[in-house]
């Protein structure tokens, strides 16, 4: 990526289940887009966003269809911190052994602090 004054650092934040709202799907699509324009782009996951990212969804018995694979795309778009909130994880019984990507797992005030540090902040 090159480095020029055009671009910000945008995070977005996925806080909800990856089904029953069109909310973590939009979200995939904006990143993809936000990338595509060569801009910094950070994901995190936290509350039930964590749930997007778990191996072996299954979404036969919903008739939705499952887009958890687009995310190991991410990397071929740069796309490539994925940070994932600490408790949230533990709170659903979850571990980073469960998610189909690798990611970075911060406590939430250390989530709070990379907040800071971006241009823009999207909460999905």
């Amino acid at each position: 990526m090159s480095e020029g004054n055009n671009i910000k650092k945008f995070m977005f934040v996925n806080r909800k289940a990856p089904y029953g709202t069109i909310y973590a799907l939009e979200a995939l699509e904006v990143v993809l887009i936000t990338a595509a324009f060569d801009q910094n782009v950070s994901l995190v996951f936290l509350d039930d966003g964590v749930y997007q990212l778990k191996k072996a969804q299954q979404t036969k018995g919903i008739e939705t269809k499952n887009f958890s694979p687009a995310y190991r795309a991410l990397e071929g778009y740069d796309v490539e911190k994925l940070y994932v909130e600490k408790e949230s994880l533990e709170a659903r019984g979850l571990t980073e052994a469960d998610l189909l990507v690798d990611v970075i797992v911060l406590g939430c005030k250390e989530l709070g602090e990379l907040m800071d540090q971006q241009d823009v902040v999207l909460s999905f």
